[in-house]
């Protein structure tokens, strides 16, 4: 899986970002383990992800976790979201210890994972990297905007969106919480960090003279 792979920032801004999922994998291990991916999505729950999600299902912005628990099938994809390496490991000795018997990936810097990983007991498999934005890269929005934008995997969060909720929380007609939960929502599959968007929201309106509530 790589719909993970191509958030951008700067390393204090990933630092507390971290998205763990799991899937089986189709004529090996899927039939039945709908029962395996929701017992996973228990077992990270415990932790106080930040948010939760299955891409047929929704985020837990849009609908709750026993929704999202109770309508996992075999085909899912589950997706958890942490903002600290610590509740990260945690969950992820969790994992382990239930032994589900499924495919279970994180993403985040790498030298974070691996040590996350060593901590819990895990021995990492495979490791995958981004090779960036090719194409007709001057048609992008500027950074900021794509610190955003690319923690959705699947582009379902608007440049538009985002310059959107900048503008609500000047105006205030928004928080900065409401607004880094307004641009989880579209983020189907619930990989979308709020809390590094609250963080990189106060940054942007910081820079440019605004008074935060």
């Amino acid at each position: 899986m790589s719909h993970t792979l191509h958030r951008r920032g700067t390393t204090d801004s990933l630092k507390n970002d971290y998205v763990i999922f799991a899937m089986s994998a189709k004529g090996i291990n899927e039939a039945g383990s709908h029962v395996k991916l929701q017992r996973f999505l228990e077992i990270i729950r415990q932790f106080n992800p930040v948010n939760l999600g299955d891409m047929k299902t929704g985020n837990s912005f849009i609908t709750s976790p026993e929704t999202i628990i109770g309508n996992t099938k075999d085909t899912s994809i589950v997706h958890g979201v942490f903002d600290n390496r610590e509740a990260l490991i945690k969950a992820l000795k969790a994992v382990k210890e239930a032994d589900l018997g499924v495919s279970v990936i994180i993403s985040g810097l790498l030298d974070d994972v691996h040590e996350c990983c060593r901590q819990a007991g895990v021995d990492r498999h495979t490791c995958e990297t981004s090779l960036g934005i090719w194409g007709k890269t001057e048609r992008l929005p500027d950074e900021d905007i794509l610190r955003f934008t690319t923690m959705c995997g699947h582009g379902m969060v608007a440049f538009s969106l985002v310059k959107k909720m900048i503008e609500d929380i000047k105006a205030g007609r928004r928080t900065v919480r409401e607004a880094a939960e307004e641009l989880a929502k579209p983020c189907q599959c619930g990989v979308f960090n709020p809390s590094r968007a609250a963080a990189m929201l106060e940054e942007i309106l910081c820079l440019w003279g605004v008074r935060i509530a």
